[in-house]
């Protein structure tokens, strides 16, 4: 069965030396076909998932603690790894100094 509600990771990052300044801004890494973007439409790949976006999904039901990868995958993206990147659909930070 499928829930009534999706719980959503979203994964962010600020180019502010100070994280926790309330003028931060913050940039989201879009996936290739997990929700974001109200003005994108729609991914339809069925009946097949991108694995990231998938496992995404699920680990949004569980915590950090049981997702260790989500923790790997947040340092990955801190050190702009190309690979890693590539499995996304927007770098908030290409071109520019790393989150």
């Amino acid at each position: 069965s499928i829930t009534k509600e999706r719980t959503e990771v979203i994964l962010q990052g600020t180019a502010s030396l100070d994280p926790n300044d309330p003028a931060a801004v913050w940039e989201e890494f879009e996936f290739k076909c997990k929700p974001g973007d109200l003005r994108r439409r729609p991914c339809l790949i069925s009946p097949y998932h991108y694995r990231l976006d998938w496992l995404v999904w699920f680990a949004a039901f569980q915590t950090y603690e049981q997702n260790e990868w989500i923790i790997h995958l947040a340092g990955k993206l801190l050190a702009q790894e190309e690979e890693t990147l590539s499995l996304l659909a927007t770098n908030p930070f290409a071109g520019r100094e790393p989150p």
